[in-house]
């Protein structure tokens, strides 16, 4: 079994965990109603995708 030789620096501890973080989630300006989505997700408010009618447009969001 592994055990290290020695004890590890709280420095190189936060140093092998800097990229352990969650990431903040990306919103993007819809081009055509301006409203704030998510890339590659469906626009609730006008339900297109992509230039394409995929769900019913929604008023109550």
């Amino acid at each position: 079994m592994a055990v290290p030789k020695s004890k590890k620096s709280k420095s190189r501890r936060g140093m092998r965990r800097a990229h352990d973080r969650l990431a903040m989630n990306t919103y993007i300006e819809d081009a055509n109603s301006g409203e704030l989505r998510r890339p590659h997700h469906i626009d609730l408010k006008s339900g297109e995708y992509r230039g394409r009618q995929v769900l019913e447009p929604r008023d109550d969001i």
